[in-house]
């Protein structure tokens, strides 16, 4: 395996995903070289939504995929806004509307508990059987006003309690360690090497 394509056209995701993969030494090339429709995303999880990509980014490419799913999950709101993250506040899949909505769903709660979670699957192949899957969660709570001009997403309005700090007052390289995506990258980091290790050992 020597080139990869991310099955995502979110600038943010891309530069974490690229700078996690850099110690692999493949080459990482995102889904928009190829010109390739939006894949479909109509499951209930995030599992299901993330293999649906894969395969729709290995299909349309002729690579191995990674795909990415993830959201922020609120447990004042059961769950919600879940897999619908990216789209909360409607299918322009703005940062600052989703935020507004979020802040808005929220502006009575007490409760303001929520994690991050995210599910990562790697496909050799749109119909392989065996695709590696890791996944990450990253915990905090939702503040009643935005902090912080990094990250992306619900990043400005999620504090982690133990830093003090949300997720857009954090650098790349702190947020990389500490974070869903950060955490099943790594995971999935692991797993591809051990199957390389046993492809190169003939397992």
């Amino acid at each position: 395996m020597k080139k990869l394509v991310i099955a995502s056209g979110n600038p943010g995701k891309l530069r974490e995903i690229e700078r996690l993969l850099e110690p692999l030494g493949l080459e990482v090339l995102p889904q928009s070289v190829f010109n390739m429709p939006e894949a479909e995303e109509p499951h209930p999880t995030f599992l299901e939504n993330c293999l649906a990509k894969a395969r729709h980014a290995a299909e349309h490419s002729g690579l191995p995929a990674l795909a990415d799913d993830s959201g922020i999950c609120v447990d004042a709101l059961n769950g919600a806004p879940g897999v619908f993250s990216a789209r909360f506040a409607g299918e322009q899949r703005s940062d600052s509307a989703n935020n507004e909505k979020l802040l808005e769903a929220l502006a009575h709660a007490e409760r303001r508990s929520a994690h991050y979670y995210c599910v990562i699957v790697l496909v050799r192949y749109p119909q392989d059987p065996e695709p590696l899957i890791a996944e990450g969660r990253w915990d905090g709570e939702i503040l009643r006003e935005p902090r912080g001009r990094g990250g992306f997403g619900y990043d400005p309005l999620f504090l982690v309690p133990e830093l003090g700090r949300t997720g857009a007052e954090l650098a790349l390289e702190e947020k990389n360690r500490i974070s869903h995506r950060g955490k099943a990258l790594a995971q999935l980091v692991e797993k591809l090497k051990a199957r390389m290790r046993g492809d190169a050992s003939g397992g």
